[in-house]
């Protein structure tokens, strides 16, 4: 099995953890405060993957230029557009339409893709693609009265439209990750993305961090004595995801970013797993068929 689609399921593993713990912090604080908890306190965790590169393993650090710092820093403020649409989504009688146009994140990630770099997909990465998606999406409306009808509607309300804008701010954020992280790889004796992944993690966590602490200083101060209360669940917050995404960097410094996204979408199989055996709940035909769609999907991106 190549590296890269071990490295992505741990990434799928730790950021469904992670969103767990986010929709829990949703009810104790605002949507603002409960988007910074994932970055504010994943800085030291980013910090130490780091320190522990280079004063445990002697690593190099690379010498970024202009590619690497603009195409990170519209990464790392679209990935706080994306989470905060996400974490708004929580707030919706309908959270789970939503969250399966955000899911769209791997095809938009392969449209902006070629848009920007030029990065062309086969026929069965396309299709894995679609597959994938595709099984998500009925997962997510399976316990929902669905018909024709309803699925055409809901395309233009309000809920869909702040999951498709969640997933296209995730799909410009991946791509531009990987050109970043890619662009550090000739200031270093040799190509580590190991390093390149823990470099730009830095960067754009701090700059997240940053410009979120100004925001709330700006508009919203009330969050800090709210995001004080619950530090507790805001460092596991934190840990998960900084470790998420440096895995996350690490997949697309090695694969295509719609691929590494594509294949991201067993993060639904486990979070559905976690329903079904840990909670004991029922499922539908249509969570089964959504299920089937996700291994089919997954199966022909790595056959692909």
């Amino acid at each position: 099995m190549e590296i890269w689609i071990f490295i992505t399921i741990i990434a799928a593993f730790l950021q469904n953890i992670r969103s767990v713990m986010q929709k829990h912090l949703k009810g104790v604080m605002g949507t603002t405060g409960a988007t910074f908890v994932r970055f504010g306190f994943g800085v030291p965790f980013a910090l130490l993957h780091i320190f522990i590169l280079v004063l445990g393993f002697g690593a190099t650090l690379p010498v970024p230029g202009a590619h690497f710092f603009g195409w990170a820093g519209i990464g790392a403020l679209t990935q706080v557009a994306g989470t905060f649409l996400l974490v708004h989504l929580f707030s919706f009688r309908n959270f789970a339409v939503g969250t399966a146009y955000s899911r769209t994140e791997p095809a938009q990630a392969a449209l902006f893709g070629l848009v920007f770099f030029g990065e062309r997909a086969s026929g069965g990465t396309l299709l894995a693609i679609a597959l994938s998606v595709l099984g998500v999406m009925v997962i997510s409306v399976a316990r929902l009265r669905v018909t024709l009808a309803t699925l055409v509607t809901s395309v233009f309300t309000r809920t869909a439209l702040v999951g498709i804008l969640s997933g296209m701010a995730f799909g410009i954020s991946t791509v531009s990750y990987r050109s970043a992280s890619l662009s550090l790889a000739p200031s270093l004796p040799e190509p580590n993305y190991i390093v390149q992944a823990s470099y730009t993690l830095v960067y754009i966590i701090a700059v997240q961090t940053l410009s979120m602490l100004a925001w709330m200083l700006w508009k919203e101060r009330g969050e800090f004595a709210r995001i004080a209360q619950a530090w507790k669940p805001s460092l596991v917050v934190g840990f998960m995801g900084a470790t998420a995404s440096f895995c996350w960097l690490m997949a697309v410094s090695l694969q295509q970013a719609s691929v590494v996204k594509a294949l991201g979408q067993v993060e639904m199989l486990l979070a559905f797993g976690s329903a079904v055996f840990i909670f004991r709940e029922t499922i539908n035909r249509l969570e089964i068929a959504g299920c089937v769609l996700i291994v089919a999907g997954v199966l022909i991106l790595l056959l692909a």
